[in-house]
Parts: structure tokens; C-alpha cells; sequence
């Protein structure tokens, strides 16, 4: 973070919030007209600082009602292993998130499904079939009590 200073921070700090603001307003909130703005925001994306946009969607009206967490043990802690974990693991489109953790397991998973019998398939026909996984602990999300902090730049 050392090159971003004051006026790159808010930027970002209103584009977690709002990435939608229009250009014009996100200049006049920072102070800046709207052509250095522009070219602030494109050093920003080109940096890698900003790394895209998207919508947050409502996955209780989708019919993703139950996040699940899921540890992951492997068989064995190889480099081979990892990749072809990795490789799996990124085309799986029901795994949200997949992260290499320290402690006592070795992947912690995170999807979204509809309920306790859509998780089981997804357990039983995704997780268990990927290379290398020796056992599995789950953890469904009985609340979620914050999911959308910002960074705290």
C-alpha cells in the first residue's frame, strides 16, 4: 500500500462500497476533476489494486440458502497433490471459495447450495471425487453475522 496515497485509498474505500458510483461523482468525492479520476482509477485496475466489479446477489432468493464450510484433509501433502487438487478444485463452479490453510487440515472450501440434501450430492458427486482428498469436516452456516466488510485501508 505504500503507493497508493491519500486520494488512491478513497477511491477505493468508496468503490467497495459503491462500485456503481458514476465517474463524475466518485471525482467530485475525492476532489479531483473527472479526467485525473479516470486516469487514477485505470492506474488503479492496471496495478492490480482493483481486480473487477461485480453484483452481490441475494443467494436465499436464488435457491442458495446453505453456505457450508468444509475442511479438507489430503493423503498426502505433495507438491503433485496440491496441483492436481488446485486443477480440480478451479474447475469445480460449486466451490465459491478454496483456501491452502495451516493447522490441522489442509484446504478450507466454502459453496453454497439449497439445502442439507443438495449438500450431500455435492459432497458425495464434487468433493470426495477430487484428487487426493483423504477426509472431510463440514460446517453449515446457521447465520451470517458479516460477509461484506471492506478492506480497512
Amino acid at each position: 500500500m505504500a503507493d497508493l496515497d491519500k486520494i488512491d485509498r478513497r477511491i477505493l474505500n468508496i468503490l467497495q462500497v459503491d462500485g456503481r458510483i458514476a465517474a463524475v461523482d466518485l471525482a467530485e468525492r475525492v476532489g479531483l476533476s473527472p479526467t485525473t479520476t479516470g486516469e487514477r482509477l485505470r492506474r488503479l485496475q492496471k496495478d492490480g489494486y482493483i481486480t473487477g466489479f461485480g453484483a452481490r446477489l441475494d443467494p436465499q432468493r436464488l435457491g442458495f440458502g446453505l453456505m457450508v464450510f468444509v475442511e479438507v484433509l489430503l493423503d498426502k501433502t505433495t507438491p503433485d497433490v496440491f496441483d492436481r487438487f488446485v486443477s480440480a478444485v478451479r474447475d469445480a463452479p460449486e466451490v465459491l471459495e478454496c483456501h491452502m490453510v495451516a493447522g490441522g487440515f489442509d484446504y478450507l472450501v466454502k459453496t453454497r447450495v439449497a439445502d442439507m440434501a443438495a449438500y450431500r450430492r455435492f459432497l458425495g458427486d464434487v468433493l470426495l471425487p477430487l484428487p487426493g482428498v483423504k477426509e472431510t469436516r463440514t460446517y453449515a452456516v446457521m447465520e451470517e453475522v458479516k460477509n461484506d466488510g471492506p478492506l480497512p485501508l
